[in-house]
């Protein structure tokens, strides 16, 4: 039995082993990290032994290290990334290779349908009419999307919304909240099974589900990191934004929302916490537009997305699909049940 695990901006960890009545045997750890001395690898794998088969990443993690010893240093690496190793080595967990990912490049739509959609692919996916998917779209109209425990009084300023036309939509998701204009954003969600982040804290998953974007933007020059929680940034600042939502079954929907050109001044009118953290930094205005990704690469925002798409196509397996005719019908029930109603979108007040 292999299991493999990449650390995100670090090594590879690899983890062979046998089944022996229900408990880890011949455990064996290879990879290129860094390891110091040479007898902390027999140490790990010995700490290995003896675990039950389906033990949890937090319990493999603490055998790991405790059979370590004070001077062992593990480089690249750490205990819980072996434990990733092995819960998909027992088959327990998933990795992007067993995924088969289906992509949708949605046009524009309303605030409220983009928001439906999410849920209603997150709800296929767990039933089993829809695999793992990576959607990217595009918005019908400018809006203000605010997290699912937010208040609306406290982050909009209504009269700047109606000034401005701004939809203001609520997201399943928690987090803060997301200022977008058409032609000015680019946002993309990934629906995956549990399985793929097992083990991992909301913490650990967000950088991991968010890899693959971080190697398009280092490919489009933009020296691109992950900031915990949530943040995609670069030395000339903040990118973008991640949310997620881990539902019932088990299913996760991960999305994000990139800046390519944002009018900041508008922003500020429109977001009232905004405008609240300007004010505490002295700062009387915002620039009048925020563009990294146009700034740092100086492509079409078209041309960004064709490059998101290829470069996760050469990572994974990557299939076009499309939304359904009953995939349609449902996000139309949503919003006109939930995500459009006074009720959703004012559910903190």
């Amino acid at each position: 039995m292999r299991g493999l695990y990449k650390v995100p901006g670090g090594k590879l960890v690899a983890v062979e082993l046998d089944d022996q009545d229900g408990r880890i045997a011949r455990a064996r750890l290879s990879g290129d990290f860094f390891l110091e001395p040479d007898e902390a690898l027999g140490r790990i794998e010995s700490g290995l032994n003896g675990l039950p088969i389906n033990s949890s990443v937090s319990a493999i993690a603490a055998c790991v290290s405790a059979a370590l010893e004070p001077g062992d240093a593990l480089v690249g690496f750490g205990p819980r990334d072996i434990g990733f190793a092995v819960r998909r080595a027992v088959g327990a967990s998933t990795s992007w290779d067993d995924q088969v990912f289906e992509l949708i490049e949605d046009g524009p739509r309303s605030p409220y349908m983009q928001m439906a959609l999410d849920q209603v692919y997150a709800e296929a996916l767990g039933a089993g009419t829809r695999g793992p998917t990576l959607r990217i779209w595009e918005w019908g109209a400018p809006a203000v999307i605010i997290g699912s425990f937010q208040s609306l009084a406290n982050e909009v300023d209504p009269d700047g919304a109606a000034r401005h036309g701004i939809t203001v939509v609520r997201r399943i998701s928690g987090g803060g909240a997301m200022f977008v204009e058409p032609g000015n954003t680019i946002t993309y969600s990934l629906v995956v099974p549990g399985s793929l982040v097992d083990g991992m804290s909301f913490e650990e998953s967000y950088e991991f589900l968010d890899t693959w974007v971080l190697n398009a933007l280092r490919g489009l020059g933009i020296e691109a990191r992950y900031v915990p929680i949530n943040d995609i940034t670069s030395p000339a600042g903040k990118i973008a934004g991640a949310a997620q939502k881990r539902l019932v079954d088990g299913t996760v929907l991960h999305h994000v929302t990139m800046a390519y050109d944002i009018d900041a001044d508008k922003m500020l009118e429109v977001l009232r916490i905004g405008r609240e953290k300007m004010s505490d930094k002295g700062t009387k205005s915002a620039n009048k537009r925020v563009d990294p990704l146009r700034s740092q690469t100086h492509l079409p925002r078209a041309d960004i997305v064709t490059a998101f798409i290829n470069s996760f196509a050469a990572q994974y397996h990557l299939e076009r699909s499309h939304v359904t005719e009953e995939e349609e019908a449902r996000a139309i029930e949503l919003c006109d049940t939930k995500f459009a109603t006074p009720e959703w979108i004012g559910r903190v007040p």
